[in-house]
């Protein structure tokens, strides 16, 4: 990764468009591939980065190079954009698609900040390594945390994409919150489904705990903790489900979800359902759940009369009190023992 530059002037600095070529090594594509790949140009000492990691506060021009490589025996035009990611509703990482029309990018957030100058469109010859320069500009305004992007290659219909992390300095929050914990389907096909939010400003890496109680009987818990394969985005919702094989298949249960990430982002949430059997059998099982829980609530109340009235009473066999008797002042009963 390049130095990073402040700003030192009005208006946006832009890279000479200029591909720098190599010789690629000569060995034919598969029928199945596209001839050519794209991917971050090799940083210090020849390292190997699977994306762009850039990070400069706001008002900062940043610089990388994108390495295009043709491994085909016929020239390769590309083109290239910035573009802006999201979560898709199950949690992948995905691209905002280009606006329809020349030059159009669609984007309108950290995708737009990229720019590749005049080397927007690449001719790559034959088996030739292009290293190709882009910078990006951040907007004086721009809110810290991080601001997903990616660049994309596009030849023939086939694109290539290669994520951009890129956080802007300042105060960083994680944290996020777990909505709409619901327990699907019954037996082994049961789900608890749920919605996690990022409500912070840098990218989580979310772990979930499940904990279970069932009204009547005993209840296995679900999978317990694990890391789930989500990067969860700033300002980001999915939609996720856990599996469930050991749900009873005849009572109520209540499940809890416990959701951290790095940071300190913490979040639970709970949700309930009455499982039942389908058919005549699950009728008849959900009128016996319904009387044992009316049963039990008659019985509590019947025991609740039967305690004595509150007050002092006389011992068995002991005279009356002598002398003329006062009215006992009046109290309402409440239920309560005194």
């Amino acid at each position: 990764m390049h130095v990073l530059h402040t700003l030192r002037r009005a208006g946006a600095v832009l890279l000479l468009a200029a591909a720098t070529l190599y010789a690629a090594p000569a060995h034919p594509a598969a029928a199945d591939e596209p001839g050519w790949t794209a991917e971050p140009a090799a940083g210090a000492a020849a390292t190997v980065r699977p994306y762009f990691y850039l990070a400069g506060a706001a008002g900062t021009v940043l610089e990388d190079r994108l390495a295009l490589v043709n491994t085909s025996d016929r020239e390769r035009t590309i083109t290239l954009r910035g573009a802006d990611a999201y979560n898709t509703a199950d949690g992948a990482f995905a691209v905002r698609p280009a606006a329809p029309g020349s030059g159009a990018t669609g984007a309108t957030g950290a995708g737009s900040w990229i720019s590749f100058g005049a080397a927007a469109t690449v001719k790559v010859p034959p088996r030739t390594r292009a290293v190709v320069p882009f910078t990006l500009t951040v907007p004086p305004a721009s809110p810290p945390g991080d601001h997903p992007a990616a660049v994309i290659a596009t030849e023939g219909g086939h694109e290539v994409g290669v994520r951009v992390h890129l956080r802007v300095g300042g105060p960083a929050l994680a944290a996020l919150t777990v909505e709409d914990v619901a327990v699907r389907g019954r037996g082994p096909a049961a789900v608890i489904a749920y919605t996690l939010v990022n409500r912070g400003n840098v990218a989580l890496a979310p772990d979930l705990r499940i904990s279970a109680e069932a009204l009547i009987g005993e209840v296995s818990d679900p999978p317990r903790g694990r890391t789930l394969p989500v990067e969860l985005l700033p300002g980001q919702r999915v939609e996720l489900t856990e599996p469930w094989p050991g749900a009873p298949a005849l009572d109520r249960v209540r499940v809890t979800l416990t959701v951290t990430a790095p940071g300190g982002a913490l979040a639970v949430a709970t949700g309930s359902r009455w499982l039942v059997p389908g058919g005549p059998a699950g009728w008849t099982g959900a009128g016996l759940l319904g009387l044992g829980a009316t049963t039990a609530a008659a019985l509590h109340l019947v025991r609740g009369r039967r305690r004595p009235p509150p007050g002092p009473f006389p011992a068995p066999g002991a005279p009356p009190a002598a002398g003329p008797t006062t009215p006992a002042p009046h109290h309402e009963l409440t239920g309560a023992a005194r």
